[in-house]
């Protein structure tokens, strides 16, 4: 079984302030500081923000789905902003999943606008196939609108 989840939030900054933030290890030190709702932690186990680096993300108490899992950054391509990160170790893959894929792209929309569109893709094998339902896009979704908030607070151009 293969699935796939989208979320696009528009974001009053220019795509390379964006990017400055979802492209490096900035986003996950915003979301362990900002959301201890959703993640109890956010470790850098290897790595310094390029491919190949590994977070450990350990979700809060009560947040349905796996407790955590460790991550790679599997693809950052800065000349079209597309970051992927695959789970690696535990959560999800636990579960029956062979793939749990996070991207975040960021699109220039205008000289002061831009998207940030999340997508978690999936793969999971038929004898789990009803696992799908632990996924969902809310945490990415949340992500996005802490981001938003953190680009605006701290963007010149918008006070």
């Amino acid at each position: 079984m293969i699935g796939e989840l989208h979320h696009e939030l528009e974001l009053h900054v220019p795509a390379t302030e964006a990017w400055d933030l979802f492209g490096t290890l900035r986003i996950g030190q915003l979301v362990a500081e900002e959301l201890p709702q959703l993640f109890q932690s956010v470790e850098l186990t290897e790595g310094d923000g390029g491919v190949g680096t590994v977070l450990k993300l350990t979700f809060a108490p009560g947040v349905g789905g796996p407790k955590g899992y460790k991550e790679k950054f599997t693809k950052i391509d800065n000349a079209n902003r597309v970051k992927e990160t695959e789970v690696v170790e535990g959560g999800y893959l636990e579960l029956g999943f062979s793939l749990f894929r996070v991207r975040f792209e960021v699109i220039e929309k205008g000289e002061e606008s831009s998207i940030i569109k999340s997508t978690i893709e999936y793969e999971l094998n038929e004898d789990n196939a009803s696992n799908a339902s632990l996924v969902s896009i809310q945490s990415l979704a949340t992500i996005a609108e802490l981001a938003k908030s953190y680009l605006n607070k701290n963007n010149p151009s918008t006070h």
